[in-house]
């Protein structure tokens, strides 16, 4: 048994490292080295993503803030415009449904967020590498989300924020210190595992299998796990937000 597991471990490595010599499709790519006050700085494939990222939202908003401001009330509503109504309807009902009127203030950031990740989840539909399959990325969102929930918590509760961490018995105060550092990670973990996973196994997949076969398979391959996991991925890290904030404020 010992050995048969083994020969499976050997095989999975084996199929790694040959991917990596054949394609190296799920690796992080360094394309420029820039050296600033003694220290290297490299330009990588997760800035160049996030970069088209970027720039694919903000061509989008100034596109939809050009036609809403040049759009006449008898006019009728363009594809880009109904899209961009039907999204911005459904994530403000997203963030009133778990956050009640309170949850005003934060659909400018919900949205943000959804739509960030979500264009970083579907980048690999565009030969991307999804920019949220680097720790580097998830980790400082996972980071201002914590931020936003100890703050919103601090404003409003004040000091009940800090003695809460005592509650019920004092003697719980380390395992809830734990559980609000855990946050982050959490949130940082979940997002990068599913995506890095999906990124490794479709990198895997086109460089071992044959041209002919890469050709139709990959494309089923790619519905669930860029399209269906990264909405879902997308969705469940802004719900938990949502989730962490309604606690920290109450009802």
């Amino acid at each position: 048994m010992k050995n048969g597991m083994f020969n499976n471990l050997s095989g999975i490595s084996g199929g790694i490292i040959q991917a990596e010599e054949k394609k190296q499709s799920f690796m992080i790519d360094k394309y420029e080295e820039i050296n600033i006050g003694g220290l290297e700085w490299h330009l990588t494939s997760t800035h160049i993503s996030v970069l088209i990222v970027s720039l694919l939202l903000i061509l989008f908003a100034l596109i939809v803030n050009y036609k809403v401001r040049h759009t006449k009330p008898e006019d009728t509503p363009g594809f880009l415009l109904n899209i961009a109504e039907i999204a911005i309807e459904m994530l403000s009902n997203m963030v009133s449904g778990s956050m009640g009127k309170k949850g005003r203030k934060f659909v400018n950031y919900i949205t943000t967020l959804f739509l960030f990740l979500l264009f970083c989840n579907l980048s690999g539909l565009l030969g991307l590498r999804p920019p949220t399959a680097d720790y580097g990325i998830t980790l400082p969102l996972g980071v201002i989300t914590f931020c936003m929930i100890q703050y919103n918590g601090i404003k409003a509760n004040k000091i009940k924020h800090f003695t809460a961490l005592f509650e019920p018995s004092p003697i719980l105060f380390p395992i809830n210190l734990i559980g609000e550092l855990a946050v982050p990670l959490s949130l940082s973990l979940r997002l990068f595992g599913n995506v890095m996973s999906g990124t490794v196994l479709m990198g895997l997949i086109y460089s071992l299998l044959p041209a002919l076969v890469t050709i139709g398979l990959p494309s089923v391959l790619h519905i669930y796990f860029d399209i269906f996991s990264g909405c879902i991925q997308a969705y469940v890290f802004c719900m938990l937000t949502m989730v962490y904030i309604t606690d920290k404020t109450g009802d």
